[in-house]
């Protein structure tokens, strides 16, 4: 935090300092990409939905906040003059009156943590085929974690499994279980329904449900076993020389800290608890009660009621066609809560820019047509959709399809122009692990009795030795035969799956694995310095990639569009596991717990995601099949917006000609060559005295998504959510600090719980559909 009052607060990548090292700010913010993982890790951070699936957070350089969050205001009261805990290079002090964790790898720890990122698998699932957000587990299960087993730890006479001592690296253990367990949905909500859209698979994903764990598995198991040796690179190695200060797994460090002191942090951590349980609970209730009367409590279709007052004879259903309402979700509330006025109001001004301005324009002039759905009916004969993508290739497009191809063309272009802005950092990175690996293998020669001048002249390039000390010793770690044996095994079963199962070839599977590899080490060191996981730009060139790899052999355009989301989904789903696996050994690390048993508690929480995310999809999928073909239905309840983006990409890089439409491909370029030309000023010119204008530029990727998600009320309930996070920062900052993030989590958990709830009650022929009302609805149904 800044010690000036009256100065911003930043992110925390901007104030640690180690080793007298004043770390300039290495955040890029509020504009960066929107491909992330840990996705509301820090309270101050602001978070920005992609079309991977995924959720990332950035700290916000603006945030309205003074005292509240930093790595200062975490410090534990009874300790704050006796430690400093601002140098994140080395672990945290052990906390006092805390005893010993002999063996924090517990089974009540282990089992909490599974339960946990189940509750959050199931929520992304929901969350990311309605809108493309996810949330990750980390900071979740780390407080929801902290409540469970701080109940159980009272009971150590009667409970003797669940019972004992709760100290802070058990807590570690909570968060890196529901991480693995709660880890994996982007495939779900992306590669894997866009498939079923390109008819690549069987009609019902039952059928199909040993190629898809087949899938998960591989992706998961392949991410968990490079994640080992990535731990000691990124984390001991070279963490000084890039400065890879991982905030948002640090602020999970100290929060578990916090929680975990004596004094006012136990208090605060209830207080947390409490509001976490509160917000999630409500949050289920109201979204499982809405199903039953959608357009009171959840759609407020006003500009349906004018119509209605109005003899249904105004210019208000022009409106209503366009989607303006407001939408009562927790969700968005809550996200609009964590992610800062900027990115909200840049979702904002692209929902304008897309459904108030350009897509009515386009419609105007005849460039764009909509559906009529009741043509004959005297009062909603003017009820338009516009929303459809059936119309593709065939006549004039709909204004979803026209604005599709923008979308996807500024987060390419921003999330693209946002990497190679860094390429020096990345270079340092790429050549330092070059060094170091050879330097290790001479190194395993020279014990051997033999050298090498070759080897010894490239480690002799690498940079001074000033490596973070590991506190594990050699028993403590995970065995090098381990994660070696795991990753020859899972490569191998790679290839077997894609020969047998998706008639990849051997040298397209081990392709594929290798871009794992270097899209994980890319997204770990972005991650690490900025807080910005690049997984959608790893995503998409993935795809891009592969399209230029099967082009011109021979392949069928249908074979071809199942390689490259295959290829695309174990590439991105391999770099996005390894990065969350990669910064909970951060948080172990800073917590002191043994890599081994978290490790075990990560493999754990994978196995049973395997398992976990495909009876999920396939749930969502049996209640909800408009999803998988979407023009079979008139609506339906999710927009699937990373489905269409995964789609539309793998279309135009398998496909001769793909139809998009002229005037919406110069827009395209337009857009996306604003993007670049806005990253380049931000970094190259809006430095030093300049730098407090970059809070006023827009965030592309934001603006992005509200091109993709065809409606409005994402962007109206993320600015509603952000205006009450702004206004409370700035009347009561300490409450502020105490209850938001657990405020929001609840909230968006919540929901997301809520809809797996709907969708059971969809398969039991229970739900709204059936009992419900559709009264205030246009046409009597939402």
């Amino acid at each position: 935090m800044a010690e000036n009052p009256d100065k911003k607060a930043t992110s925390t990548a901007q104030e640690v300092q180690a080793d007298g090292i004043d770390k300039k700010a290495t955040s890029n913010a509020q504009e960066v990409q929107a491909d992330y993982h840990e996705p509301f890790a820090h309270p101050m951070a602001t978070a920005v939905p992609n079309m991977g699936g995924e959720v990332i957070s950035h700290p916000n350089e603006k945030a309205p906040f003074d005292d509240t969050l930093s790595v200062h205001s975490l410090k534990d009261d009874d300790d704050a003059e006796t430690e400093d805990i601002t140098n994140t290079f080395v672990p945290f002090p052990r906390l006092k009156g805390v005893a010993e964790e002999p063996n924090p790898l517990t089974t009540r720890a282990v089992v909490v943590g599974l339960i946990l990122g189940s509750l959050v698998n199931a929520s992304n699932v929901y969350l990311g085929l309605k809108t493309g957000f996810t949330f990750g587990a980390s900071m979740f299960g780390a407080i929801f974690g902290y409540g469970v087993v701080k109940l159980f730890s009272k009971y150590s006479a009667d409970l003797p499994i669940l019972g004992g001592p709760f100290g802070p690296q058990e807590n570690s253990i909570v968060q890196a279980a529901a991480t693995g367990a709660g880890g994996l949905s982007g495939l779900f909500v992306a590669a894997l329904p866009a498939m079923y859209q390109l008819e690549l698979l069987s009609e019902n994903p039952r059928d199909d449900f040993g190629r898809i764990i087949t899938l998960t598995l591989v992706c998961s198991f392949f991410g968990l076993f490079f994640a080992v040796p990535l731990r000691k690179f990124f984390i001991i190695q070279v963490s000084r020389e890039l400065r890879l200060i991982y905030p948002s797994s640090t602020a999970t460090a100290m929060t578990i800290r916090s929680m975990h002191a004596f004094g006012s942090g136990s208090i605060d951590a209830m207080r947390k608890l409490k509001a976490l349980l509160w917000t999630f609970g409500l949050s289920i209730v109201h979204r499982v009660v809405s199903y039953y009367c959608v357009g009171i409590l959840y759609d407020w279709h006003i500009f349906t009621r004018f119509f209605i007052w109005g003899n249904y004879n105004n210019l208000a259903i022009h409106v209503e066609n366009w989607g303006w309402m407001i939408e009562w979700t927790p969700a968005f509330i809550g996200s609009g809560m964590l992610i800062g006025l900027n990115v909200a109001w840049s979702m904002m001004a692209g929902t304008v820019i897309a459904w108030g301005i350009g897509g009515p324009l386009l419609v105007r002039y005849g460039v764009c047509i909509g559906i009529r759905p009741y043509p004959d009916d005297p009062h909603w004969s003017e009820y338009t959709s516009f929303y459809s993508m059936s119309d593709i290739g065939e006549t004039t497009p709909s204004p979803r399809y026209w604005f599709l191809w923008p979308g996807v063309m500024i987060m390419v272009c921003a999330s693209m122009a946002e990497l190679f802005i860094q390429y020096k950092t990345i270079w340092v990175g790429f050549k330092t692990a070059y060094t170091h690996g050879v330097g290790a293998i001479n190194n395993v020669l020279k014990k051997r009795g033999k050298n090498s001048a070759f080897l010894e002249k490239q480690s002799a390039h690498q940079l001074p030795e000033n490596h973070v000390e590991d506190f594990a010793s050699p028993d403590q770690q995970v065995p090098n035969w381990l994660w070696m044996i795991g990753l020859v095994v899972t490569l191998v079963v790679t290839c077997v799956v894609g020969a047998v199962q998706w008639r990849m070839n051997v040298g397209l599977s081990i392709f594929a694995s290798v871009l794992g590899f270097m899209f994980a080490f890319l997204c770990i060191q972005c991650s690490g310095a900025t807080d910005t996981n690049p997984l959608t730009a790893a995503a998409k060139a993935s795809q891009l990639i592969f399209g230029g790899v099967t082009s011109g052999q021979g392949f069928t355009i249908k074979h071809a569009q199942t390689l490259n989301l295959v290829a695309g989904g174990i590439a991105s789903g391999a770099a996005d596991m390894s990065t969350s696996l990669v910064s909970d050994f951060r948080v172990g690390f800073l917590l002191r717990t043994p890599p081994k048993l978290q490790f075990a508690a990560q493999a754990v929480g994978t196995f049973i995601a395997v398992f976990l995310a495909p009876g999920i999809f396939i749930v969502f999928m049996s209640a909800y099949p408009c999803v998988l073909r979407p023009d079979d239905f008139e609506t339906c309840p999710f927009s699937a917006p990373s489905v269409s983006a995964w789609r539309a990409v793998a279309e135009a890089v398998t496909q001769p000609s793909v139809p998009i439409p002229r005037s919406s491909a110069i827009f395209a370029c337009i857009m996306g060559g604003a993007s670049i030309v806005q990253a380049v000023i931000r970094h190259f010119y809006l430095v030093g005295p300049r730098e407090k204008w970059r809070v006023y530029l827009p965030n592309w990727m934001a603006m992005a998504i509200s091109f993709v998600v065809p409606q409005t009320v994402y962007a109206i309930a993320a600015v509603i959510g952000a205006t009450i996070s702004h206004f409370w920062a700035k009347k009561w900052p300490k409450n502020f600090a105490v209850y938001c993030y657990a405020v929001a989590a609840g909230m968006i958990a919540g929901e997301g719980m809520g809809g797996f709830v709907g969708a059971c009650l969809e398969l039991g022929g229970v739900s709204g559909s059936d009992y419900g009302t559709g009264v205030a609805c246009p046409v009597g149904s939402c």
